[in-house]
């Protein structure tokens, strides 16, 4: 370790980067465990079926969620039905889709989710695709 001695000090002005990048490594990774949550908010019983096409649900997905009580949510917000057709075309738009991810609750009768995909598409929502959980 080398002294300046009788020497003027000057101010280091260099940018310590360090604690910034450790932050935003924490960040990166508190995002990464919670992103896959985001979409799975709410809880359903979903149907299972045999594997057909492997579906890996994000978040530039629109996803509708159907209730036992038969509440209606987009994402995690709960819409009501009127709401519900305007909300998903905006949502079609701003994430440059035209595929509606549908999870109903296995307890919920064929019939409600029937009339609830006629209502869809008479909303002008036709490409429906229903979400299931994979059958052990």
């Amino acid at each position: 370790m080398a002294f300046n001695v009788g020497k003027e000090k000057k101010a280091i002005s260099d940018i310590n980067v360090t604690p910034l990048v450790d932050v935003m490594l924490v960040l990166l990774v508190i995002f990464m465990i919670t992103a896959p949550l985001m979409l799975n908010g709410i809880k359903l019983d979903l149907p299972k079926t045999k594997e057909v096409n492997p579906l890996n649900l994000n978040t530039t997905q629109v996803v509708l969620s159907y209730t036992l009580e038969e509440e209606l949510f987009i994402g995690k917000d709960k819409m009501l039905r009127e709401e519900v057709i305007g909300e998903i075309k905006s949502q079609f738009e701003k994430n440059k889709t035209k595929t509606l991810f549908l999870r109903a609750d296995f307890g919920i009768t064929y019939g409600k989710v029937a009339k609830l995909m006629s209502f869809l598409k008479r909303g002008g929502i036709s490409q429906i695709a229903l979400v299931t959980e994979l059958e052990k």
